[in-house]
């Protein structure tokens, strides 16, 4: 890994895999700028960055909302001065239903965060990582943008535009020196997956055993992903949607 002296900024990064990857730019000596509407987990990733040594600035941003996303981009530059690589995490998932059991409010808030924030922040950062002659972005998709998701159909729709977005963006950028790829877990522990499974151990067992691995994922996996996907040892990969799932994509 070739980092050092870059600049990568991590949305979705008050906790779970944006923190962990976060974490894990900084201690391959990036330059960290720590996004998310959440200002105590983003000012608290950045402790955990600063603790250990490493150099992080947090900036509040709403990914989807235009002027934020503007403001965001130049504050990496106030802070940094330019920008190598980002990692597009922020992201919802609060969808429990079938297809016509869903509401227009649901649709809007899954789309507006999962994709638009997607669209909005590649569509600052990529002029910036032009603006050093190359980079990599990767994009937090999910296996649900794989294939099918039953009663989360809106969030596995968000996900395969996700998968869309990143493989037109690579092709568009491929000439410009940008690698542009996606990150798509399986089931993580995260506090989200934890809120939702504490109070029934049994529930937390079937999800495990979904996967033939026989457990879920860990955020540092996916971390570990991201940053292979950010490597020069990736220099080859574009396009590329990366399912990090215990092998639940293969059965």
């Amino acid at each position: 890994m070739t980092f050092s002296g870059q600049v990568a900024l991590v949305t979705g990064a008050g906790n779970g895999i944006g923190r962990a990857t976060a974490q894990a730019f900084a201690a391959e000596g990036l330059k960290v700028v720590v996004s998310d509407v959440d200002v105590a987990g983003g000012e608290g990733t950045v402790a955990l960055i600063r603790e250990a040594g490493g150099d992080a600035t947090f900036i509040r941003c709403d990914v989807t909302r235009d002027a934020e996303v503007q403001a965001l981009m130049a504050g990496v530059v106030e802070a940094y001065g330019r920008l190598d690589y980002a990692f597009n995490n922020a992201g919802i998932e609060i969808e429990k239903g079938r297809v016509a059991e869903g509401n227009e409010a649901e649709f809007d808030a899954i789309m507006n965060v999962n994709v638009k924030g997607v669209w909005l922040c590649m569509k600052y950062e990529l002029p910036l990582i032009m603006a050093q002659g190359g980079g990599a972005i990767v994009n937090t998709a999910s296996v649900a943008g794989l294939g099918a998701a039953p009663k989360m159909s809106i969030y596995a729709a968000s996900k395969h535009a996700v998968i869309g977005l990143t493989k037109s963006a690579a092709i568009e950028y491929a000439k410009k020196k940008i690698r542009v790829n996606a990150v798509c877990p399986a089931v993580i522990d995260t506090d989200m997956y934890r809120r939702a499974h504490e109070a029934d151990p049994t529930k937390a067992n079937f999800v495990a055993a979904m996967h033939p691995v026989g457990r879920i994922g860990k955020v540092e996996e996916i971390a570990a992903a991201v940053m292979y996907l950010c490597s020069d040892n990736a220099a080859f990969t574009t396009g590329h949607s990366l399912a990090v799932d215990g092998g639940s994509t293969a059965i």
